[in-house]
């Protein structure tokens, strides 16, 4: 990202925006963990199912500390 962005373009600043943006890619990361383990389990491949159903919870976790640190800022 540019160093110079404070939020007069979006009109949110910098921060907030990050924390939207990180919020929102663990969640479409969930998504396409799902899509991942689906392929590799058709195809017989636990080892690599295993892997990204270990991948798709961190991002579930990632997603609720951003979506619980959202909802303090929105709420306060």
């Amino acid at each position: 990202m540019s160093t110079t962005e404070t939020g007069q373009v979006t009109g949110t600043k910098d921060k907030d925006y990050n924390l939207i943006w990180f919020t929102e890619a663990c969640l479409s990361n969930v998504l396409r963990m799902e899509i991942y383990i689906q392929d590799a389990e058709r195809d017989g491949d636990s080892e690599l199912a295993d892997l990204f159903k270990k991948a798709q919870t961190e991002s579930r976790k990632g997603a609720e500390m951003g979506k619980q640190l959202l909802r303090q800022r929105l709420a306060g």
